[in-house]
């Protein structure tokens, strides 16, 4: 029993790899290097305020975006717009704060500069690096595939795509015939599963993935335990790409290995970060435009009878409905069983109130939804109660965007989704970008879809 829990438990707590290790550290760690540095070029203590950027860096930028593997000018461009993210973070801070006239304008400048171009460097030496290293003979990765169905396909479009880091597919294991199956590229049938043993031990096998379907259990087990006696690593790939998977991980829950699908990025240490940026930059954001506050709120109130605020019903985190706080912008506002969306040229929308939506001042006070706790600066955009029980009948996964909550801005809106969602296919494209965000979280994205977010206030001609 000791020896059973002792594998469970190693098995459930599984390190990430080297290179995701590192790129967890490497911003922000560079980052603040880089501040030490541009501090001794131009002969100044790396005191107090120093100390204090470089541990509000290494909270904002941790972890870092893993792009080892990543090649051309698209890293480049990805690097900076994070970065510009984090600097616009930082000029809040130490425009709120006075901390910017603890520092050299120049020091600052060519910190600004340098430190994007150095992450650059890092990331391409080091993808240069992980290529040269898989290319040695003594780490190529010999690997074969049990399954030659749909899953297993997959897999090998994987290993493919990742022969320059050291996988040579060889070809499949299964029980059926060539002739009744489909199988990838020149990938060939290598024999039937009671072939594999001794395939492995000829031909050095380093890597087995058993794409069994479930259904086929009882052959999975008798080949994990005929494979106990090789030395290959055996990796077990359940076929659940019918699910929008979220945050995947598996967890021990007392002691049962339990594999989440549908599970929010923000537990942990995520929660917290997460959190904690959103009541800082809150009350940043609200300190910085508080005078954009009262002027939007005048305007709104001269421009047509009404509140000067608009509260709608939407739906939060976990399907709960909230009030979310708005600068009214139209005559009349919808709040019922049914809302019809603002479109192009709505004579419900007034002129001011067409400028400040234009322009997405109508959503400032948001951030006091912020800070009461029902909203993030950034999620997927809460849509109205009426919207919700239309949209999760007919779009794939669409409740799923609430395992997290709302924000003010959102990947979706960034990526050109902005506004009204007429037709189902809009609605289903946001979607998709809001369970991408929910995939792939973490405070670079934050950061880089605030940056965006501000370009487009200014820049962006088709909101209305």
């Amino acid at each position: 029993m000791f020896e059973e829990r002792t594998a469970r438990k190693q098995f459930l707590s599984a390190p990430p790899s080297v290179p995701s290790a590192i790129a967890a550290v490497l911003e922000p760690v560079l980052a603040a290097v880089s501040l030490a540095v541009f501090h001794g070029i131009f002969g100044e203590p790396f005191g107090g305020a120093a100390m204090a950027l470089a541990i509000l860096l290494l909270v904002l930028m941790f972890p870092g975006l893993n792009r080892f593997g990543k090649t051309g000018i698209g890293v480049g461009i990805d690097i900076c717009l994070s970065w510009i993210g984090v600097l616009a973070v930082l000029l809040m801070v130490g425009y709120a704060t006075g901390g910017l006239r603890a520092f050299e304008p120049r020091l600052l400048l060519g910190w600004a500069i340098a430190t994007p171009l150095v992450h650059w460097l890092c990331v391409v030496l080091g993808t240069a690096y992980m290529r040269h290293r898989a290319a040695l003979p003594e780490f190529r990765r010999p690997a074969v595939i049990v399954g030659a169905h749909r899953m297993g396909q997959r897999v090998a479009e994987m290993l493919q795509a990742r022969k320059g880091y050291g996988h040579d597919l060889l070809g499949f294991f299964d029980d059926r015939s060539a002739e009744r199956l489909e199988l990838p590229g020149a990938d060939p049938l290598l024999g039937g599963l009671n072939e594999l043993p001794e395939f492995i031990e000829q031909h050095g096998v380093k890597d087995v993935f058993i794409t069994l379907p479930l259904t086929s259990q009882p052959r999975i087990l008798q080949l994990m335990e005929t494979l106990q006696n090789s030395t290959a690593s055996v990796h077990f790939v359940p076929d659940v790409f019918g699910v929008s998977i979220i945050q995947g991980r598996l967890e021990d829950m007392g002691g049962v290995p339990v594999v989440g699908l549908h599970v929010t990025p923000f537990t942990g240490i995520n929660g917290l970060l997460k959190r904690a940026s959103d009541i800082v930059l809150a009350v940043l954001i609200l300190i910085l435009i508080s005078p954009v506050l009262a002027i939007v709120a005048i305007g709104v109130k001269l421009s047509s009878p009404g509140p000067v605020i608009f509260r709608q019903r939407r739906t939060g985190l976990d399907g709960e409905i909230i009030e979310v706080f708005k600068f009214r912008s139209m005559v009349t506002q919808d709040n019922g069983p049914v809302v019809q969306q603002a479109t192009r040229n709505d004579p419900r929308i007034t002129p001011f109130g067409a400028f400040i939506r234009k322009t997405s001042l109508d959503e400032l006070p948001q951030f006091v939804n912020v800070l009461q706790g029902e909203m993030s600066i950034v999620g997927p955009r809460p849509h109205a109660v009426a919207h919700n029980e239309q949209y999760r009948k007919i779009v794939k996964a669409y409740m799923a965007r609430h395992k997290v909550k709302p924000g003010i801005t959102g990947w979706a809106q960034v990526n050109g989704l902005r506004g009204e969602t007429d037709t189902v296919d809009k609605m289903a494209r946001r979607v998709e970008y809001d369970l991408e965000y929910l995939r792939n979280w973490s405070l670079g994205l934050d950061l880089l879809i605030i940056a965006r977010t501000a370009k487009l206030m200014f820049f962006d001609r088709k909101a209305y």
